[in-house]
């Protein structure tokens, strides 16, 4: 069960800002996430303070999240996550200047746009094989037959890693992220971390091509190298990275292009939107759930923070905030704003994968529309909403003709 200890209120916060809300379970098992977190949160002061999880902060405002993220003065990126403890710090998505910067220069050579190029190619090829795959059963688990399987494969070309490894991955990725259980999430923890610890000694004894093999044996410009235990962060985050977010938004888009064939056909008749139809479907579909950590006393919006203490943004509070996007739960493909979404962060942490995150998330799309057309919900197998770390999806039932 959920660990259901609460954080005793500390002095400092008023009794009035206080919301008994657990990200790991914000509504009833199988609600939907982004409306149990827009319904317990959007109208409260900006910032509110939860029990649950240790105790820490929420931001309720679509405003100041990338605000939030963008002020690493104020708000440190120590730790990004609430309930997973006991894991190497991330490499460098949990690095505050100086040390952020140069760590993250190693693995700008994995990213350019070259690189990103090759990888897309790979991507479509891969895409291509999975679909056709699909397309004569006229049915499928989205989430395991292909959201999945596309991104990891990719990733572990990148890393250079064995692909029979993908179901173990997946199997203790999602544990880790998603389990309203703590103890269930403390083991799918351990197996990640006993895996990056042997794939980090591995590369140190005998490194390869691979992007984790030349970041750790890089110098970081001061004659040094990351250490022993800035290697793991750096695995622990290239794993995370490539295990699930790009997943579970093509996951979110594939239900809602199933359930609105206006817009599946807007897109499939002219694919010259969906770069934009990408933006938009992002934002209404904006997955991602982040921490920081407040660096001294202070007062922000007129709440007294103390140091040390957390504060958690849920990135689909800025997407779904009417204030930032009016209409927000409609999906407009030509609302022009909608890149200013914070799925991928902001400032000196926005998510050095994005551009190849997207491109799979185009090929998905421009793949899917051309080789399967026209597709709807299998009503065998419904939609499965989880969330935690990530707003995902367990089991998604999709269905077509093969006439």
């Amino acid at each position: 069960m959920n660990d259901a200890k609460l954080a005793a209120r500390p002095a400092h916060v008023d009794p009035a800002l206080v919301l008994d809300f657990d990200f790991w379970q914000p509504g009833p098992p199988g609600a939907d996430p982004f409306l149990a977190w827009t319904s317990a949160l959007q109208g409260k002061p900006p910032l509110v303070w939860t029990p649950r999880n240790g105790g820490h902060w929420l931001v309720t405002r679509g405003e100041d999240v990338p605000k939030i993220m963008s002020d690493h003065q104020r708000f440190s990126s120590k730790r990004i996550t609430i309930g997973l403890e006991g894991i190497p710090r991330g490499v460098p998505l949990e690095q505050d200047p100086p040390d952020h910067g140069p760590l993250r220069k190693l693995l700008m050579p994995a990213f350019t746009p070259r690189a990103v190029r090759g990888w897309a190619d790979e991507a479509q090829t891969l895409a291509i094989e999975l679909i056709e795959d699909l397309r004569a059963k006229g049915s499928c688990e989205f989430m395991r037959d292909f959201a999945t399987q596309l991104p990891i494969i990719v990733f572990l070309k990148i890393m250079d890693l064995p692909l029979e490894h993908r179901p173990m991955l997946l199997e203790w990725f999602e544990a880790y992220v998603r389990s309203s259980d703590s103890e269930t999430r403390l083991r799918g923890g351990e197996r990640m971390h006993a895996y990056v610890v042997d794939l980090v000694e591995r590369r140190l004894r005998e490194p390869g091509s691979d992007v984790l093999s030349q970041a750790l044996h890089a110098e970081l410009g001061d004659g040094k190298r990351m250490s022993y235990e800035q290697g793991l962060g750096m695995a622990h985050t290239l794993l995370g990275g490539g295990l699930d977010t790009v997943a579970a938004t093509m996951g979110w888009i594939a239900m809602f292009l199933a359930q609105n064939p206006e817009h599946r056909r807007a897109l499939a008749e002219d694919p010259r939107r969906i770069p934009r139809a990408i933006d938009e479907l992002v934002r209404r579909y904006s997955v991602a759930n982040v921490a920081r950590v407040i660096r001294n006393d202070m007062d922000y919006e007129g709440t007294s923070l103390k140091a040390e203490e957390r504060i958690l943004m849920g990135t689909c509070i800025h997407g779904l905030d009417p204030d930032c996007f009016p209409d927000p739960l409609r999906v407009d493909f030509d609302r022009s704003d909608a890149y200013r979404n914070s799925n991928f962060s902001h400032g000196i942490h926005r998510c050095i994968g994005q551009v190849l995150a997207v491109q799979e998330i185009r090929i998905f799309i421009e793949q899917w529309l051309t080789r399967i057309g026209e597709f709807s919900l299998d009503p065998g197998v419904p939609p499965v909403m989880v969330t935690g770390v990530v707003h995902g999806l367990n089991q998604l039932g999709l269905r077509w003709s093969t006439h």
